[in-house]
């Protein structure tokens, strides 16, 4: 017997069944035909509290679970079910990998609420060969048979369900359950036919009834036992409610490919295998399940337990032959094989295939009791040969266990090629902090707790509600509905700890960040331990069109897939390897190299990483060696027996490491993968998240193998005795180190895609689809989806390819492949940091694109797209550094990149880029004017005028658009200076004239006037005058208002025209008097008033001019009753000369002089009486 463990050659991928949103879960409450649908089982549930440690287990872990594949359809191909809350629910979703191209993905989770408990162990799935439809059979405690008839629509539309829940569940009650019958297992033969095994060892055949006649029950019970009746009977009163030894606990029916036949094979607690036929009821033979003959005696101690429900699998593809595999659970636990073969409908030979040979499965390595939980075998398509999956349980804990064989080789294949899957179990490391760490304790802890997939939301707030009730806070609810799952938990965190001060009045920051650190770490192994029952395997599934198994777990799945041949070397250490290679050597030492270092080693040594895979060096291969030898320091920590650990394996002068191992290692780093037709079959929701998982782990292998051998290599390189010895006298080392730098650089990228979650609000077919349309339902934060920014970028580009008719689609081999060839430097899927940061632009997630700046190259198209980054960041001197630098390479016409930019750049903008500067920088002044960023309107549009000329296309448009915006950056900075010299420049007469108008407006209401006054608008000045002259025109408040009389009377003044500014001037008299407010004094003087002052400037202003030209023409003003009457008045025009203004002012005088002394008149028409 081997005792060798076996080699590890498959790796285990886990996902949490917690969905992406809450939107996709459907609740379907279903109805009972019984008056006794309240059981136990409820009534113990309510009394139960609510903060019970198993509230988690009860509402999240399935108590049984399975996934069933279809015969007759291909998508929704595979169904997982599992069974909730204490047997209450049945959880209904569908499991593909991929899909077809014309078919859309099926996201809505079933949740169907049944009345009375479940049983487990009966429930069935079946396809009708003639309907794109799933049938779901469910026995209750009650005796009651659900009939769930779902059509693929059922998974995508939850109207579907809804509106549809009454015709798509039928209830039978069977007859025989309802006295002293127990079921024990349901199977389904097909939509027709089902069989219910019973505790007292006799079965009930189910025919369905297709007459539909109003009389006829659904469903035809028929009874039959192994015993015959009157033993049956006597079994029944005598066991009272114990199993019988004949009782089926493990049941699978076969057809054999011929038409009208039906066999039952079942495994019996008596340890016997009975072969029934179905159509007649009568059993064909029986025997040993080891093939062996015991003494009657001896039975009891074969009894197998009524728990084991996988002990047969039958396979086979021949029509009248099969192959069954069975297993005898008793002891150390032991399979058979058997050859059945039948002729016709009612008989069945069975041979043992290897009646010699005892196939003994083979438990995992260790102290520990493994237990075989469940297996199964499949016929190779292509080979014929058998593979055999084993799913080994201890506890909570698992492991798999796979062989591939030809039947006839199989006895000595049995202990020499198992093969186990990597299981990683490994609970991550808790992050160490320090006094100098840049980043917060809390930071650093939510980072591992909240990173995407590890801990489900439900096991997050049981942790917290556990945490709480252990430091004494009850009171406060585990997690509000206003705070995030962060908040809530670093609020119960820090309210343990506080800040104090020391006796000298010092803050005690140290002691803080330990009082931190310390229940950080307490909450931690609660989550831990909460955890832990997630893991609990129930299933194993496998279907051979695929190749892909699944380990259903309680609260998780797990896919398997092939290793990649790093993994192989990784997950294998020199025991399981019979030759270990040098390249496994070199790879190992790495590794153990690398794990003697200190966490604050690790760090320093990544720092100096992180600049040598980002920042731009003119160094030579050898001084970056020595460079990151010198600044890592990590030789200072390095002891003699770490030198000889590596001296051990890899010779005294590193005589393994040549130039071909590290081809060979490069090699391994880059497994490239270029099928014809990638995308041939789309991934599925959970597809994509099982690739993403699965690219995570693998970019964590490969990155930490590559940081290892650049660190092996700076050691091996300056650890000689003499200078002929150096490990650059046989190796390339530069080459080397530039090879992994550049993996490391794109596994660096890799995992960062990987980890970064961004929400992704559901597409309109979607919300139609996850929300009812006769319901309003408001969406909350949590309705949204949350995908890793891998998935959204590049998932469209991953997808299962089709090989030839006949062969299965090797999705455990495909995935594999993938992730390998993505993860590779010289793979043909492009990692494009500047293109994923458009569509992070394009999803407003800027603070997430300006992360991946390091990853960016000085290409142009990068350069200018990390512009477009730091704008909407607005850091606006940054932007338009990018966009400087940027500028020569995106006016060039050769350079256009393909116009790729995922809905950032529309097609007008793609235009003005890559077609010469001017439109370059035309295009770069509109997104700071959208930005509202207007001192950079105005330096990028000065540049793009700079750079019109007579051979620009278009150039005059251009020209016009560009002062156009320039303009109005100009005033909206009030430059009114460069705004005058802008508009002076348009040779659009229109626009000028338009702009004018504003630029004065502007001036005007900021109160610029003596600017506007000392602005020259050179051909523009009558036009000017016009405008303000419509301005003091259409002015009624002449008082508070802005003044545009005064402005106009300077700008006349300043231009000598006193004339015209003398007209203004009256006119505002006469505007003050319809005000009434002339009166109004403004000095101790009396006489002083508005209206004086303004006769004064009047008079003076013309008094400027010759006696002859003295007078200017006015209107009348109109009669003081028509004021306010609401209709402007004009009166006739008229000749006002200086003598005429001079009488008018004594007037004014006088007028209010004979107020001052109360000589006035009573009425209107009333002459005032001057003395």
């Amino acid at each position: 017997m081997a005792t060798r463990e076996p080699r590890i050659f498959f790796k285990e991928t886990r996902l949490n069944f917690e969905p992406t949103s809450s939107a996709y879960i459907v609740d379907v409450q279903l109805p009972s035909i019984t008056s006794s649908s309240k059981n136990k089982r409820q009534a113990n549930n309510s009394a139960r509290s609510p903060d019970d440690d198993d509230t988690l287990r009860t509402k999240s872990c399935a108590t049984a679970s399975a996934i069933y594949y279809r015969q007759h359809y291909q998508f929704p191909k595979s169904f997982l079910w599992r069974v909730l809350e204490n047997n209450s629910i049945l959880s209904l979703r569908t499991a593909d990998i991929c899909r077809e191209d014309t078919t859309s993905d099926a996201n809505l989770i079933l949740n169907f609420h049944f009345p009375s408990a479940i049983r487990p162990s009966c429930i069935a799935l079946s396809d009708p060969p003639d309907h794109d439809a799933l049938a779901v059979y469910v026995l209750d405690e009650v005796g009651q048979l659900y009939t769930l008839f779902l059509r693929p629509d059922s998974f995508r539309k939850r109207a579907f369900v809804e509106s549809g829940v009454g015709d798509s569940c039928k209830i039978f009650i069977v007859n025989a359950l309802q006295s002293f019958k127990t079921p024990f297992r349901l199977i389904a033969v097909n939509c027709d036919r089902l069989i219910v095994t019973l505790t007292d060892g006799g079965h009930i055949r189910l025919d369905k009834n297709n007459s539909h006649t109003a009389p006829q029950p659904p469903w035809k019970e028929t009874f039959y036992n192994a015993k015959g009746w009157v033993q049956g009977f006597k079994s029944i009163l005598s066991s009272r409610g114990d199993y019988d030894p004949t009782a089926s606990t493990a049941v699978i029916e076969s057809d054999f490919g011929l038409d009208d036949a039906s066999f039952l094979f079942t495994i019996c607690l008596d340890h016997r295998l009975r072969i029934w036929n179905l159509n007649s009821g009568q059993i064909l033979g029986a025997m040993d399940l080891l093939n062996a003959t015991r003494e009657p005696n001896e039975i009891g101690k074969w009894r197998i337990d009524p728990t084991h429900l996988n002990l047969i699998r039958i396979i086979g593809r021949v029509q009248g032959k099969r192959l069954c595999m069975t297993y005898s659970p008793v002891g150390s636990g032991e399979f058979k094989f058997w050859e059945l073969k039948s002729d016709d409908s009612v008989s069945v030979n069975i041979r043992d295939v290897h009646d010699d040979s005892h196939f003994i499965p083979l438990p995992p390595l260790g102290s520990d009791v493994w237990t075989l939980a469940d297996f199964r075998v499949a016929e190779h398509y292509s080979t014929g040969h058998l593979q055999i999956w084993l799913l080994w349980k201890n506890n909570i804990a698992y492991r798999i266990q796979e062989l591939t064989s030809p039947l006839v080789d199989l006895p000595t294949r049995w202990q020499t090629s198992w093969r186990s899957v990597y299981s990683d179990t490994t609970i991550p490391s808790a992050p160490v902090s320090g006094p100098s760490d840049p980043v917060d304790t809390n930071e650093r802890w939510l980072e591992l707790i909240l990173s995407p997939g590890r801990f489900t939301l439900s096991t997050l707030e049981a942790a917290l509600s556990a945490y709480q009730r252990a430091i004494g806070d009850v009171d406060n609810k585990a997690h509000s509905s206003n705070q995030s799952i962060a908040e809530s938990i670093c609020s119960a965190i820090t309210s343990t700890s506080a800040l104090s001060q020391a006796s000298s009045g010092a803050l005690e920051y140290e002691r803080f960040r330990a009082s931190s650190e310390a229940q950080w770490r307490k909450f931690y192994r609660i989550l831990i331990e909460i955890d832990k029952p997630r893991g609990e395997a129930l299933a194993l599934a496998y279907e051979p069109m695929s190749e892909l198994p699944w380990v259903i777990c309680a609260d998780s799945i797990s896919t398997i897939r092939r290793c990649s041949k790093l993994e192989q070397i990784c997950y294998n250490p020199k025991t399981r390897n019979v030759e270990p290679s040098d390249l496994s050597s070199l790879i190992i030492t790495g590794q153990n190299f690398v794990e003697g270092f200190s966490d604050s080693m690790l760090q320093i040594c990544q720092s100096v990483l992180r600049v040598e895979l980002f920042e731009a060096t003119s160094k030579t291969d050898q001084e970056r060696i020595q460079f990151f030898s010198d600044k890592a320091g990590f030789w200072r920590q390095i002891s003699d027996e770490d030198c000889a650990q590596v001296t051990d394996v890899l010779g005294s002068n590193f005589n393994v490491v040549t130039s071909n191992v590290y081809q060979q290692m490069l090699a391994t780093l880059n497994e490239t993968w270029s099928p014809k037709h990638p995308t041939e079959y789309p991934l599925t929701e959970i597809g994509r998240r099982v690739m993403v998982k699965a690219t995570e782990d693998v970019a964590d292998l490969q990155w930490n193998v590559c940081f290892s051998q650049l660190i092996l290599l700076v050691h091996m390189e300056f650890e000689f005795d003499r200078p002929e010895d150096a490990l650059h006298n046989r190796v390339n080392i530069g080459a080397v180190y530039r090879s992994l730098l550049q993996s490391l650089g794109r596994l660096h990228l890799i995992r960062w895609l990987a980890n970064a979650r961004l929400p992704a609000l559901l597409s309109r077919a979607e919300i139609a689809n996850s929300f009812s349309s006769t319901t309003s339902v408001k969406r909350s934060v949590e309705d949204d989806k949350f995908n890793t920014v891998l998935e959204d970028c590049i998932g469209h580009l991953l997808g299962m390819t089709s090989l030839s008719p006949g062969h299965s689609l090797m999705i455990g081999s495909t995935i594999t492949k993938l992730i390998t060839n993505l993860c590779a430097p010289d793979s043909d899927i492009e990692l494009l940091p500047h293109y994923i940061q458009c569509a992070l632009l394009v999803r407003d997630r800027a603070d997430l694109a300006i992360e991946l700046t390091p990853f960016s190259n000085q290409d142009p198209f990068p350069v200018y797209i990390q512009g477009r980054v730091a704008l909407a960041l607005r850091d606006y001197s940054s932007a338009a550094m990018y966009f400087k630098k940027a500028a020569y390479g995106m006016s060039l016409p050769h350079a256009n990149p393909g116009r790729h930019s995922s809905g950032l750049l529309d097609d007008s903008e793609w235009n003005l880029l890559f077609n010469g500067m001017p439109r370059y920088y035309a295009h770069i002044v509109a997104l700071y004017e959208k930005c509202r960023a207007y001192s950079y309107v105005v330096d990028f549009a000065r540049l793009a005028l700079q750079f019109i000329n007579k051979k620009t296309e278009n150039g005059d448009l251009l020209r016009v658009e560009v002062q156009s915006r320039l303009f109005s950056g100009a005033t909206a900075i009030s430059r009114f200076e460069l705004a005058h010299s802008t508009l002076i420049a348009m040779k659009d007469r229109a626009l000028q004239h338009s702009s004018l108008r504003i630029l004065i407006q502007k001036m005007c209401d900021n109160l610029h006037n003596a600017e506007l006054v000392q602005l020259s608008f050179p051909g523009l000045q009558g036009a000017v005058d016009e405008i303000l002259a419509q301005k003091c025109q259409d002015t009624v408040d002449v008082i508070t208002g802005i003044p545009y009389h005064q402005i106009l009377y300077s700008w006349r003044i300043k231009r000598n025209d006193y004339r015209g500014a003398a007209a203004i001037l009256l006119d505002r008299i006469q505007k003050l008097r319809q005000l009434g407010e002339g009166d109004q004094f403004t000095s101790e003087d009396i006489l002083d008033t508005a209206i004086t002052r303004q006769y004064l400037m009047l008079i003076n202003v013309l008094s400027c001019v010759d006696q002859k030209q003295a007078w200017i023409t006015a209107e009348e003003s109109p009669p003081l009753t028509s004021a306010g009457s609401g209709a402007r008045v004009v009166g006739k025009r008229k000749v006002v000369t200086l003598a005429d203004i001079r009488k008018e002012y004594q007037d004014e005088l006088d007028r209010i002089a004979a107020i001052q002394n109360n000589q006035f008149g009573f009425t209107a028409d009333d002459e005032m009486e001057i003395l």
